[in-house]
């Protein structure tokens, strides 16, 4: 008969929780990558030219939502924005109506038409309300190139998401609150277009230059090379 020493045992368990001890230290000692912002500065755009968002989502609203708030946080960032009533005017007047065909442009094209120094090319991930059973969601997400139109190299690249979500409590109501609460979400959501708004927190969150590995701030800004 073979008899177990509690001894061994716990020596066993001991091991194991150190070595959970330890993986547990080294993900909070973790820290999220910097980005290489050496193209960036090398460059320096000083004026940009927002470009019409491809979308993947099925709402049509998406582009235009999305384009309607992309310069404030940009503008708020120290850089001067080409109109964007100018630019969707002088794509038309070239025969170039969608967002796909317009990405298409040659960087040195848009420089020698609008004269900015560097593009914003956006692309809306998703965008929209959902319905599932018992809850319902608004989310806008999207991610940003910012490419220099002298030498059409990348200068800057992020995403970003907000999500209705983020603001919800606990739901007090048991299922039936949940199912009421998720019809109505939804009903709003769909109605009002509530994706808009979120569309203009996702804009501050991807162009805003006070996030976390975005962009740095332009020369309007008194933050200007202070980042």
């Amino acid at each position: 008969m073979t008899i177990s020493s509690p001894w061994g045992t716990r020596m066993h368990c001991a091991r194991w929780f150190g070595l959970l001890m330890a993986a547990g230290l080294l993900g909070a000692c973790a820290t999220p990558t910097s980005y290489d912002y050496t193209a960036f500065k090398q460059n320096r755009p000083a004026s940009l030219l927002v470009l019409p968002p491809v979308s993947n989502a099925t709402d049509i609203k998406a582009s235009p939502a999305m384009l309607a708030q992309a310069t404030l946080p940009l503008a708020e960032s120290g850089y001067y924005v080409v109109p964007v009533t100018l630019v969707d005017e002088t794509f038309k007047q070239n025969g170039l109506t969608t967002p796909d065909d317009i990405h298409e442009v040659a960087p040195q094209k848009l420089r020698e038409i609008f004269g900015a120094d560097a593009a914003v090319y956006l692309r809306i991930t998703r965008y929209g309300t959902t319905y599932a059973v018992i809850s319902s969601e608004t989310t806008v997400a999207a991610e940003a190139r910012v490419v220099d139109l002298r030498t059409g190299q990348l200068l800057w690249e992020g995403k970003a998401m907000a999500s209705s979500r983020e603001s919800e409590g606990s739901n007090q109501g048991g299922l039936v609150g949940l199912l009421v609460k998720a019809v109505v979400n939804q009903i709003i959501g769909t109605t009002t277009d509530a994706s808009f708004n979120y569309a203009g927190i996702a804009s501050q969150r991807l162009l805003g230059a006070r996030q976390p590995n975005g962009l740095l701030y332009g020369p309007r800004s008194p933050n200007y090379q202070k980042d």
